[in-house]
């Protein structure tokens, strides 16, 4: 059996390079043509399987998916950056990227999942940011790596290269997939709805960061996924004079104002948590011109996607009447979403395992996440077809908190999270 810690010492230099390199040019939801040309280009050199564009990504079933001159654009601009051609043609206009290691044994399926995507913040830009001064810091105005993506692509990277070293130590089928669109949850249900797990036995996910004290701890299994929907709606009204006919307006503001208030007003469930946040409002133009049009982005959130599921027709039954009252037409946009999940039990104990035997001194059973995350959409897929799913936690010391503009993590999480699915990758459930 190899020596997994020694294997992943060696190429510790080379992750963290992939790290630095994605977190300089980074790419928010389905942008990720740059980050997902060099994932697919170093997933072909180890020799993969590599799947691209509609063969992992159900286009029906794609959310929140910009313009598509946008898209062009970011084309453009990712080829100018490195990226390479023809693998840009081969996506097909959609990022992503799904890795298969066919091993030459029998065994179950197993598949991991990376998120790439970065988010729209401004990267602070002094030596008190360690990306800055050590010249990886964003090249790209308003967007950077604030999650640890840049991290989690890395990762997924590292263990592409050590499972190739210990491939006649495995078994089975391996799958790597790397997931655009992760913030808003938008990018998972496609992927997920086109079959990329279907086959799997096993599915794992996991996250970096959170705030660590002093050194790299371990979560085993994360609980508490808030099932949750994104939803953009735009009032169309008509503009007017304000002093001279305001009797000719349609007011779009007051329309978008009034449903902000009473969004807010839902009444909680009692079966659990619930949220609602109105995050976006934007409209008019002048202080003597009655608005014309209104641009809203909401999110709501359950502690099951039932309680979610309350919230969000609640949510649009209120657009819809504020409309109504003020005579307006209302264009009401799924932008994203995620179920909750519950990971299993005999895999948080594996993964505990193999944290005790890597030396991990503190190690949680699990922690309640109260947030969400798209990884949930595969974990539902395979369990529902009689598989296990899990989503554990690396967290490390962090710099600033997550989607903050000084967001850093201490870099030495990213060979222990390398190991843990090294490990689990020798694991032969079955």
């Amino acid at each position: 059996m190899h020596d997994i810690k020694t294997l992943v010492n060696k190429i510790e230099p080379k992750v963290i390079a992939y790290r630095r390199d994605f977190h300089k040019y980074p790419e928010v939801g389905w942008t990720e043509f740059r980050t997902s040309s060099k994932v697919a280009e170093i997933l072909m050199d180890l020799g993969y399987e590599v799947k691209l564009g509609r063969k992992i990504l159900k286009e029906e079933a794609i959310m929140g998916f910009p313009p598509q001159k946008e898209i062009l654009n970011e084309i453009k601009r990712t080829i100018k950056e490195g990226a390479d051609p023809k693998i840009i043609e081969m996506m097909e206009n959609l990022p992503g990227v799904v890795g298969i290691l066919h091993t030459d044994k029998p065994g179950p399926t197993m598949a991991f999942r990376f998120d790439m995507d970065a988010l729209s913040i401004t990267e602070a830009q002094d030596d008190e940011h360690r990306p800055h001064k050590e010249s990886f810091s964003s090249v790209h105005d308003g967007i950077m790596h604030a999650c640890g993506h840049d991290g989690h692509t890395a990762v997924g990277l590292a263990l592409a290269e050590i499972l190739m070293k210990i491939k006649d130590d495995l078994s089975g089928t391996i799958k790597l997939i790397f997931q655009p669109a992760e913030e808003g949850v938008r990018g998972a249900k496609a992927m997920a709805e086109a079959g990329v797990v279907d086959d799997a036995d096993y599915f794992f996910a996991f996250h970096i960061g959170f705030g660590a004290a002093d050194s790299v701890s371990l979560v085993a299994k994360t609980t508490g996924f808030l099932a949750t929907s994104k939803i953009d709606v735009d009032y169309i009204g008509q503009t007017a004079h304000a002093g001279a006919c305001p009797q000719e307006g349609k007011n779009a503001l007051l329309g978008a104002a009034s449903a902000a208030l009473n969004l807010h007003a839902i009444a909680p469930h009692s079966e659990g948590i619930t949220r609602i946040n109105v995050g976006v409002l934007t409209a008019g133009t002048a202080a003597n011109i009655i608005p014309g049009s209104a641009h809203m982005k909401i999110e709501t959130r359950g502690e099951t996607t039932a309680l979610n599921n309350y919230m969000q027709e609640k949510a649009k039954i209120i657009l819809k009447a504020c409309a109504n009252m003020y005579t307006l037409g209302c264009h009401i946009k799924d932008a994203g979403s995620a179920p909750s999940a519950k990971g299993d039990e005999e895999l948080a104990k594996t993964v505990k395992q193999i944290g005790e035997s890597l030396g991990i001194s503190k190690i949680e059973n699990e922690s309640n996440f109260g947030a969400s995350d798209d990884a949930t959409y595969f974990m539902e897929r395979v369990q529902s077809q009689g598989g296990k799913a899990l989503y554990f936690q690396v967290k490390t010391p962090i710099a600033s908190d997550h989607h903050t503009n000084r967001f850093d993590f201490d870099e030495s999480c990213l060979k222990v999270a390398i190991q843990i699915c090294a490990h689990l990758a020798l694991r032969n459930f079955i």
